[in-house]
């Protein structure tokens, strides 16, 4: 860690989260921060249409503030080893909400791609850098309800942003809401001046004298950013199509619940994200769940296709919506967790930009494809095709899953270390092995 004193994480100590230093501010900052991209994601392009802009250029907020944060998340790694979590997170945060003032100057193209430019270079850092940094403050016994955590607050905060923005820019103003979001956003970068400081760990040097050359990174977390991406192309299309179709579906039933159904699908996913957290650290093997998740978002998608086809009652949409939404935040941590424990500390904040950029890769890819998808077979067919996908990642994570038991694999654990099992506070403790002791009778 470059020299710099770390929290006390040992294992018999910090038994509760919110008692180890830095954990409480890190979570209010990715709460503060996500809140102010919340509050602008449906208010700009909104806002340029409404000041007689095309809707190409409305998409284009959006797409060039993804740009920027996927290119930002490829170099947050080398920036947390060079500058430390605290100063990459507070300039991120800065970031973030600053440039948000800058959309008060008009709705012009130049002036509107600049700023939401610069926004997502601040995004794509500090999603970066929270997980990692969520890694390095916890110990491995409860990295699954800290990262569930993360999960809980960031959905709370876009539930109460995505429709709080709405609501200001119609009761007041549209510059109400670009304040108000950096506003928002300082209060993230306040608190991130409130973590440790701490650096991420250099990359190992090669070992000239090793037999065997270390595995690439790619092939450590190549199966859960899988079963992310094809998860979260599947989520491009629900929360592109799912209000629409329930409305379709039902007229009367729709007016009502169509604005619910995204949050209906917010909150199962927080929820469950939390809940395969705490089952993690009780089992102490990260990535146990990741199947049976996938498998329900897959019937919250059947699900879905199934009632939009054959016109069944529209409260099934609900129900599938509280499917897809469970096993997608479930899916999202266990993956999360996956990658880290197949990956060394050194290679923390790599994983946590993996998942990232697979996660909003994902998302802006299903919005696409499955959008051409509905123009051509429907919302059926665009829900079809997210279940079909998620097949395709669970087909590759069990396959995965099967290889692994037949070649004896053993992967480290989040930190490196060789992988046991964690319990609640405690080792397991093995019995030093007699004189004499075959090895055959350990098989």
């Amino acid at each position: 860690m470059s020299g710099q004193a770390r929290p006390n994480t040992g294992d018999g100590q910090n038994t509760n989260v919110w008692a180890i230093p830095g954990v409480l501010a890190t979570l209010v900052a990715v709460a503060s921060a996500f809140g102010a991209w919340s509050l602008l994601l449906p208010v700009l392009p909104t806002a340029v249409l409404e000041h007689g802009g095309s809707a190409t250029l409305a998409g284009g907020t959006t797409g060039i503030f993804m740009a920027a944060t996927v290119v930002t998340q490829v170099f947050t790694p080398w920036m947390l080893r060079r500058f430390g979590y605290r100063p990459v997170m507070t300039v991120a945060a800065f970031m973030l909400g600053v440039p948000a003032l800058g959309h008060t100057l008009g709705m012009d193209a130049w002036i509107v791609l600049l700023f939401s430019a610069l926004r997502g270079t601040g995004f794509g850092a500090i999603t970066v850098a929270q997980s990692a940094l969520v890694a390095e403050l916890v110990p491995a016994r409860l990295l699954g309800k800290a990262t569930g955590l993360i999960g809980v607050f960031i959905g709370l905060s876009q539930m109460v942003g995505l429709p709080l923005g709405l609501f200001l820019a119609d009761a007041f103003s549209y510059n109400t809401v670009f304040v108000v979001a950096a506003v928002v956003a300082s209060v993230a970068a306040v608190m991130c001046l409130r973590i440790p400081a701490l650096k991420a760990d250099p990359a190992p040097l090669a070992d000239p004298a090793a037999d065997v050359a270390p595995t690439p990174m790619w092939k450590l977390v190549a199966v859960p950013a899988l079963a992310l991406l094809t998860i979260s192309m599947s989520f491009g299309a629900v929360s592109s199509f799912l209000p629409a179709a329930v409305e379709d579906l039902d007229a009367a039933a729709g007016s009502v619940l169509g604005g619910f159904m995204l949050s209906i699908v917010g909150g199962a996913s927080l929820v469950f994200r939390y809940l395969v957290g705490m089952a993690a650290d009780r089992s102490g093997q990260p990535g146990r769940l990741l199947v049976p998740s996938q498998l329900l978002a897959l019937t919250g998608m059947a699900l879905m296709t199934a009632t939009v086809v054959f016109g069944w009652p529209v409260w099934l949409l609900v129900l599938a919506a509280l499917l897809f939404g469970g096993g997608f935040g479930a899916v999202q941590n266990e993956s999360l967790l996956a990658m880290f424990q197949r990956t060394p500390r050194s290679k923390l904040s790599e994983a946590s930009a993996v998942w990232n950029i697979f996660f909003d890769t994902g998302t802006g890819l299903g919005s696409v494809v499955f959008g051409a998808v509905a123009s051509m077979f429907l919302f059926s067919g665009a829900f079809g095709a997210g279940a079909a996908v998620i097949v395709l990642g669970l087909v590759i994570t069990v396959a995965d899953r099967i290889l692994g038991i037949r070649r004896g694999r053993v992967t480290p654990i989040s930190f490196g270390r060789p992988r046991r099992q964690i319990t609640s506070g405690m080792r397991r403790n093995r019995r030093p092995r007699r004189p004499g002791f075959r090895r055959s009778r350990q098989k």
